[in-house]
Formats: C-alpha cells, structure tokens, sequence
C-alpha cells in the first residue's frame, strides 16, 4: 500500500492535465485562425510609400491577384508625408528583384480595404536579400480613389476644366487638327532632343544628382507652401497673363511663324553653344580651385580694405591729395624748366652708353708680350698709377718728374708704336655739330713699324723748325730751365762717376 501512494504521488495530478491540454487546445485554435506558423521565417520587403493612409496592418500582398504576403508594419518618415511599410512574403513569391515595383490597389467591393499589388522586376535585375533594401518612392505608388477625385474636381476646377476642353476643341474645329498632322513629321526630331536633354537632365552621377534634384526641388515646394498668401498670388498672376495671351489670340497667331524663323536662325547659334559647352565644362572644373580659395582670399583681403577705407579717411591719403594739388602747379612749372637738362642728360647717357663704355671695353692690341688686348678702362688707370708714383720725386728744393728719354737708332732690332701720323699738324677730326651718339667709338688698333725708321732729327718744316727754336729761346731767356738744367748736370756728373 506503501509503494502503490508514492507512486501516485510523483505522476502528474489530474488538474496539472488539464491545465496542459486546455494551453494545447488554446495555441492550435489561435494558430488555426490566424494562419501564424511559428517555426517558418518569412521574407521581409520593406518599401517607402509617398501616400498609405488607405494601406492597413494585414493587408494583403498579391502577385498577379494570388496572395503571397501581408503587411506586417507601417511607419511614418520623420519630415515627410511618406512611410515606411514593411511586408512578409512566402516563398512562393521570391526571388524579389531590385526594380520591383509596387502599388496601393483597392479591393472589390465585398473585400473591403486595400491591398499590395507587388510586380516582383525583370529577371535580369539583381534579386534583394530578406531585408537588405529599401525600395524608394519612384517604385511605389497609390491609387487615386474616386472620393479623392470629386474632393480635388471643385467648381472653380470643374470650370477651368470645362473652359479647356471647350478651348481645346474650339482649336481643332478651326484647323487645330490639321495642324496637328502637319506638326507629326517633326515630332521624330523633337524627341530625340527631348530624350538628349532628359538623358542630360539626369547628371553624371543619376544615383545622386536626381535625389539632389528632388531635395532641392522639395524645398523650394516648402517655401512655396510656407506662404499661401504668396502662392495664391502667384497663381493669380499666372491666370491674368493666361487671360492676357487669350486675349491677344491675333497677334499671338501672327508671333507663331516668327517663332519659327527665330528658332531656324537659332539653331546655329545652339548648336555652336553646344560645341562650345565642353569647353566651358573644363573651364568650370579648372576653375574650381580658385573658387574654393577665394573664400580664404576674401578672408585675407576684407582686413586690408578695411584698412584701405580707413587710410582713405580726410585726416590721412585725402589730406595729402590737397597737399598735393596745391604743389602740383609748382611741379609743373619746375617739369618745364627741367625740360632742356633732361635733354642734355639723355644725349649724356646716350653717348655714355653707346660711346663711352664700349670704348671702355674695348681692347687694345699691342706687340708687346702680355700687353695686348687689354681693356682701355684697365690701361687709363694704370697710367694714372704710373703719373701718382712720378709725383713722389722729390729733392731738397722741390717736387720733380723723372724724365727719361731714348735714342729711337738704340732701338734697331725693335719695333715701336704707335707711329707718328704722317702729317703731325692734322689733327683729328673734330665734329661738334654731330651728336656724341651717333659717332663711332675710337679705333685703337694704331699703327706701328720698326725701330729704324724712326730718327731723333725731327722732321719737319723751316718754319716750324724756326718756331720751335724761338720758343727754346724764349724759354731759356726766361730761366725756366735753369732748375731743369741744374739736375741734368748733377746727373750727369753722377754718371761719370759711376
């Protein structure tokens, strides 16, 4: 009896059974109706939608009108009107490509709501992994319910729109449609610069210059919404210059053909724009370095105008201006007066520059070893150092100039130069009515010859010879050799003795 208690005491009591199955019982009512399979994992699709407010949780998703999924979660997007809906779809739907597309449809009448009418993309487009994207707005999109159209068809529209159709079918009834035909053949052209600048229009980088686009293009949509008092203006001033071009229908009539011959004499000046366009474009990217560093500059340069306004101030470039102008007459004047000294300074720079220096320059040859082609500046001062040492000579009465003369016949085996010109009472050429710099530097190639043809005689006239002997004379009357004389004694009394 012992044993047969315990081991009814450790199995499981009747109400402990119970509890169990009524929890058994509970989950597979719950999962019988809603469908809810706890050991699948489903594929998760998350889309942004521009407008869900008629999209519910549970709505269903269908391809092709088959069911594969539901909505399982919608969000709303901080600072837009758009969400986020987020789906769970069976296997039967995958694979999901990366241009899939979606739209907000809704249901027959019995059903009720709306539903996900999903197109899974082309084939040839990479599948999406179980969350790994989100598709954007330009994939999605919303039915327009037909509350939705009489709410936006108002009387002000419904009238606007009758006075179009009415407009529009008025222009075809007078020739509007022959028109049309005729405009059909250029409608091949019109395309193909319609898709050329549509192609433009999307950027170098579509990826991010469109959603820069729409972002720019969102903002200036704010702005416009930010003030109705504005946008409503601006929509009254686009229907008075509407009516205002109705009105004049005659002349806008004659405008059209003359709209036709601009564009035919323009399409030249396009097309060398357009040629001239990838220039610009290199222009725009070479200049783009110098625009990001005019911030800097600018920078730099707003404290240097600031100091170059305030150095323009009375008290400082504008007193000196009325100093100035008071002492500008007088610089005038003195301009005149300078006139004929400029003048004479620049036929003195003239000469030095086309003369003088290259005289100085020059060189001069010479027979003698190591003396030749040396420059006339460095030859003039050595003379000048031969003068500074004969002026130290000097005895108990006076400073003298060692003289030394020699016997041109001692001389046989040499040569001497320069040689005496051969008219020694001809002087050079002396021209003071010609400028200095028109005039040919000196030649100082002179000539020479031998020693022997040299004599100590002097060669000259009688009455030259006659004219040098009164001078001597007078010079000895005088006594202005007598010093003179005295020393050549000395020295040749100083000779014999040696």
């Amino acid at each position: 009896m012992a044993d047969s208690s315990g081991a009814r005491r450790q199995g499981m009591t009747p109400f402990k059974a119970g509890v169990l199955a009524l929890v058994v019982i509970a989950l597979l009512t719950y999962f019988g109706f809603t469908g809810t399979n706890p050991f699948s994992h489903p594929y998760e699709l998350k889309a942004m939608f521009a407008d869900a407010r008629n999209l519910q949780q549970e709505a269903p998703v269908r391809i092709a009108g088959v069911e594969v999924g539901k909505v399982k979660k919608i969000e709303p997007v901080e600072d837009s009107a758009a969400a986020e809906v987020t789906m769970e779809l069976k296997k039967a739907a995958l694979p999901i490509h990366e241009d899939a597309s979606l739209k907000v449809r809704p249901r027959i009448f019995l059903e009720g709501n709306y539903f996900v009418d999903l197109r899974p993309g082309s084939p040839s487009s990479p599948a999406l992994g179980d969350g790994e994207k989100v598709l954007p707005v330009r994939q999605t999109a919303s039915s327009v319910s037909l509350s939705e159209i009489l709410g936006a068809l108002q009387s002000d529209v419904r009238t606007d729109l009758q006075t179009l159709l009415r407009e529009y079918s008025r222009g075809l009834s007078r020739g509007g449609a022959e028109a049309f035909n005729r405009a059909a053949r250029y409608f091949v052209p019109a395309y193909r610069f319609t898709a050329i600048t549509n192609d433009a229009l999307l950027g170098e980088e579509p990826g991010r210059d469109v959603p820069r686009l729409l972002r720019g293009s969102r903002r200036a949509f704010a702005a416009l919404a930010a003030n109705p008092e504005a946008l409503r203006q601006l929509v009254t001033d686009l229907n008075v210059t509407a009516g205002a071009l109705a009105r004049e229908d005659t002349a806008l009539e004659a405008s059209v053909p003359a709209l036709r011959d601009t564009l035919r004499a323009g399409m030249p000046a396009l097309a060398s724009l357009d040629n001239a366009l990838p220039t610009l474009r290199a222009f725009a990217v070479e200049a783009l370095p110098g625009v990001r560093s005019s911030g800097p500059t600018l920078d730099v340069g707003i404290p240097w105008l600031r100091q170059g306004r305030l150095l323009m101030r009375p008290s400082e470039l504008r007193g000196l201006s009325r100093e100035l102008r008071r002492a500008t007459p007088s610089l005038v004047r003195l301009n005149v007066q300078l006139r004929p000294l400029l003048r004479q300074g620049r036929a003195l720079s003239s000469c030095t520059n086309t003369v003088l220096v290259p005289f100085g320059e020059s060189r001069i040859p010479s027979i003698e070893s190591g003396n030749s082609n040396q420059e006339a500046r460095r030859q003039l001062v050595r003379s000048l150092v031969g003068l500074a040492g004969e002026s130290r000579l000097n005895d108990a009465n006076t400073p003298f100039y060692h003289i030394q003369g020699v016997n041109p016949t001692n001389l046989s085996t040499g040569r001497i130069e320069p040689a005496a010109p051969p008219d020694p009472r001809t002087p050079p050429p002396h021209r003071p009515d010609v400028p200095c710099e028109t005039q040919e530097p000196p030649n100082l190639s002179a000539p020479g010859g031998p020693a022997a043809q040299f004599s100590s005689r002097p060669r000259a006239s009688g009455a030259a010879i006659r004219r040098i002997g009164a001078r001597w004379r007078q010079m000895l009357r005088s006594g202005e050799f007598s010093a003179l004389e005295r020393r050549f004694r000395a020295l040749a009394k100083e000779g014999k003795k040696r």
